[in-house]
């Protein structure tokens, strides 16, 4: 995952970057709401971790801020304050999330997986990256204005791909999208399907589908 840490604790975000980074994540950091607020628009990201308590202005300013602008990046808000009324008024922000401090590593990990699985908000009828159109008032995927017969199950993976262009997804985020939960799945089932819609979708269009080793599969949009 490409993530920001908002966080004014300097100890408290270079442990977070060594251990998001061992863990194959991609970590920006900021210090301040300004400079917190100029990554999230600058940069493609996948979660947000945000202090609610920031030197110039309040975490939760930063996350209404954020849904303002029109951001759906998934916000994992950090607090001190365990009361309840603290908790509401965090989500009410905007955050999809909320921590306590000090919390457990394993426990912001889980909770980053969590957020990661979650579909992407359907705010566009027409989704496209280069010569591939998926229209989704009437399911139907075109490749350089040729129809192109995909299943369910390549249709929902293509559809995940392209709603989070130059994004690189897991293979358990492409599976929690396409799949039902709880569906009976084999370790390959992911390559597999990539390797289907590939061929149907032509070599020009199936090269922009590029596999990231050891991470899982990003769309190219350019």
């Amino acid at each position: 995952m490409h993530l920001l840490v908002i966080e004014d604790d300097a100890r408290l975000v270079r442990v977070l970057r060594r251990l998001l980074t061992q863990d194959q994540h991609i970590v920006e950091s900021a210090t301040t709401a300004a400079e917190g607020l100029e990554l999230a628009r600058d940069v493609a990201l996948d979660a947000v971790i945000l202090d609610i308590g920031l030197p110039d202005r309040s975490g939760l300013e930063v996350a209404r801020t954020l849904r303002a602008d029109g951001s759906t990046v998934p916000i994992l808000m950090l607090t001190a304050r365990d009361a309840v009324s603290a908790r509401v008024e965090g989500l009410d922000a905007g955050a999809d999330d909320y921590l306590v401090k000090p919390f457990a590593y394993d426990e912001l990990l889980a909770r980053l997986r969590a957020l990661g699985r979650r579909p992407p908000p359907r705010s566009s009828l027409h989704l496209a990256a280069g010569p591939i159109v998926l229209d989704e008032a009437e399911r139907r995927v075109t490749v350089d204005g040729r129809d192109v017969a995909l299943s369910q199950r390549e249709y929902a993976i293509l559809e995940c791909l392209l709603r989070r262009p130059g994004q690189v997804l897991s293979r358990d985020q492409i599976l929690d999208y396409a799949w039902p939960y709880g569906a009976a799945l084999t370790p390959n089932t992911v390559e597999a399907y990539i390797h289907l819609l590939r061929e149907k979708l032509g070599p020009e269009a199936a090269a922009r589908i590029e596999t990231v080793r050891g991470m899982g599969y990003r769309l190219r949009a350019g």
